[in-house]
C-alpha cells in the first residue's frame, strides 16, 4: 500500500485549522484583540484600542455612556458609532469572554463593581511594581501606555 503526500493546499487548510483552533498565545498573556473596525478607529484615534477583555460589560456600557468626559476629555461620538462600540466591546468584555488574561482581570472585580481603568487592577498592579522613574520615562508617561513595554499588545500578547 503507497501513501500519497498532502497537497499544498491539504497541507495549508490544516494549519489554518489549527492556528483557529488554538491561538497562539491563549495564555496567561493573552487577550482577544479588538477586530471591530469602528472600535479601532474611534478609540484607536487617541490611544491604543484597549482589549474590552479587561473590564466587564457594564464597565464598558458606563465609560461609553459617559463620551463628554472620558479621563478628563470630551470625546463624544455620533449615536450609531457609540452604539456599534458599545456593542463591541460588551459582548467581547472579559466578564463575558473569561478566558487568558480576561480571566485573571475578572477574578479581581468586585460583584456588581463597574472600573474605569485597567490599571487599577490588582493583577495589573502586581504585574507592574515598577520604580516610579519607570512611569515619567518619556517613552511611557502614562501606566495605559502598554505599547511603550508590549509592542504586541494591539493584537492580544502581553509578554
Amino acid at each position: 500500500m503507497s501513501v500519497r503526500p498532502l497537497t499544498p493546499t491539504f497541507t495549508l487548510l490544516a494549519a489554518v485549522l489549527l492556528l483557529l483552533a488554538c491561538p497562539a498565545y491563549a495564555g496567561d498573556d493573552w487577550m482577544p484583540p479588538v477586530r471591530d473596525a469602528t472600535v479601532q478607529k474611534e478609540c484607536g484615534t487617541c490611544h491604543m484600542t484597549f482589549q474590552p477583555g479587561f473590564l466587564p460589560a457594564r464597565s464598558w456600557s458606563r465609560m461609553m455612556g459617559s463620551l463628554s468626559d472620558h479621563f478628563g476629555e470630551d470625546v463624544t461620538l455620533m449615536n450609531d458609532k457609540i452604539e456599534i462600540i458599545r456593542a463591541y466591546l460588551t459582548a467581547n468584555a472579559g466578564d463575558v469572554v473569561n478566558q487568558g488574561r480576561a480571566a485573571k482581570y475578572m477574578h479581581w472585580v468586585a460583584p456588581g463593581g463597574t472600573p474605569q481603568r485597567i490599571t487599577e487592577n490588582p493583577d495589573f498592579l502586581r504585574k507592574h511594581r515598577f520604580p516610579e522613574s519607570v512611569w515619567k520615562d518619556p517613552k511611557v508617561v502614562t501606566k495605559s501606555n502598554c505599547l511603550a513595554c508590549h509592542s504586541s499588545a494591539e493584537r492580544g500578547v502581553f509578554k
